[in-house]
């Protein structure tokens, strides 16, 4: 009876670890979800440099804006983690904020709301928390429907177009790296894709592939 029992418990903990979604496991099917084209290259190009990967990865561009994201999502292939990786916008000075939030540097979402929301879609505008999942530098996110040019908003605030209909629609163990794109207010007037041309996803890359 209690060689029975005991095998019981060991099938039960197997199973509880299956369904953990924060457990980490070798060759686990991510989808790297990317707003844009641009974005969708350079996780290719950071992924060839990166030796010996722990996972396989399918990178899948949803298009700009919520409602894009939000059919994306709904119209995925199997996997066991979704990351939406992207370029977004931080409010504040480069100059005059830490190293870890310079131009080009990683930032995990764990906390996004809706900014101008002028409806049309599902959500109710309530601030979405998430855990994170990379024990890297985290900050807020604010999603609007609209490009954000000038702002009164808080410093150290990341600006963006679908985070917030991510984390409404994410399993829990999905999450969100952002990487800093430019600065606002912009000082003057920016060619984005000239902006972005030099930035490198490996860090980003590196990071996710590590924690997962």
């Amino acid at each position: 009876m209690r060689v029975v029992i005991t095998q019981l418990i060991i099938i039960y903990c197997g199973i509880i670890l299956v369904h953990n979604p924060i457990t980490p496991f070798l060759n686990m099917k991510i989808i790297i979800l990317t707003p844009m084209e641009i974005e969708q290259e350079k996780v290719h190009d950071a992924l060839s440099r990166i030796p010996d990967l722990k996972h396989n990865y399918q990178v899948v561009v949803s298009g700009i804006g919520r409602e894009r994201v939000a059919k994306a999502l709904m119209h995925l292939p199997l996997h066991d983690v979704c990351i939406l990786i992207g370029f977004a916008a931080l409010v504040g000075k480069e100059k005059e904020l830490p190293l870890h939030f310079k131009l080009g540097k990683p930032i995990e979402i764990t906390n996004s709301s809706l900014y101008g929301y002028e409806g049309g879609l599902f959500e109710n505008g309530a601030p979405i928390f998430s855990e994170a999942k990379t024990k890297h530098s985290s900050l807020a996110s604010l999603t609007s429907d609209k490009f954000v040019r000038t702002t009164d908003l808080a410093e150290q605030t990341i600006i963006n177009m679908e985070d917030y209909t991510f984390m409404f629609l994410k399993k829990p163990q999905d999450f969100i790296v952002r990487i800093i794109s430019d600065f606002l207010p912009h000082e003057k007037e920016i060619d984005f894709f000239e902006e972005v041309k030099a930035i490198d996803f490996f860090e980003a890359m590196q990071l996710v592939d590590f924690h997962l």
